[in-house]
């Protein structure tokens, strides 16, 4: 071996890795951001959706001799035990977290009826992103919920 020999990468060698580095993570980055925010919006129906059916299943049963509810605002969904969510009895609340990035739209608060388990009210609560992807979860007259 001659003494001119030392082993290493060469200034391109390390370009090139850094180049190729750089292409993966633009391709993957975005490809991960996606599957996040669907992820949160199928986590959110999902939640919504038992929380209505819990409380649903709450008043049927006249659990604490009351109506039991459901509320939803920008980050936070709460089911409630009470009239409304106003006059309700706070601890009996169960919390959950929306992700900030999701703005709720629709009914926002829904009261299910002791014994037959009607809702007071009727409608959609769609979730929609900052990537403009929704998820619509949707409660009828009887009561039954669908997304």
């Amino acid at each position: 071996m001659s003494d001119n020999y030392h082993p290493g990468f060469t200034l391109l060698e390390v370009l090139l890795s850094m180049a190729v580095i750089t292409i993966i993570a633009g391709i993957t980055i975005p490809v991960y951001q996606s599957f996040q925010v669907r992820n949160d919006l199928d986590i959110a129906a999902v939640n919504t959706a038992q929380s209505l059916r819990r409380a649903q299943a709450l008043s049927q049963a006249v659990d604490g001799d009351t109506t039991w509810g459901v509320f939803i605002t920008s980050g936070s969904l709460t089911l409630f035990k009470g009239a409304s969510y106003a006059a309700r009895d706070a601890t009996y609340d169960e919390l959950f977290d929306v992700p900030t990035s999701l703005t709720p739209l629709g009914v926002s608060e829904i009261v299910f009826a002791k014994f037959t388990g009607l809702p007071t009210s009727t409608g959609t609560i769609t979730f929609t992103s900052n990537a403009n992807e929704t998820r619509t979860i949707t409660i009828n007259a009887k009561g039954m919920v669908n997304y």
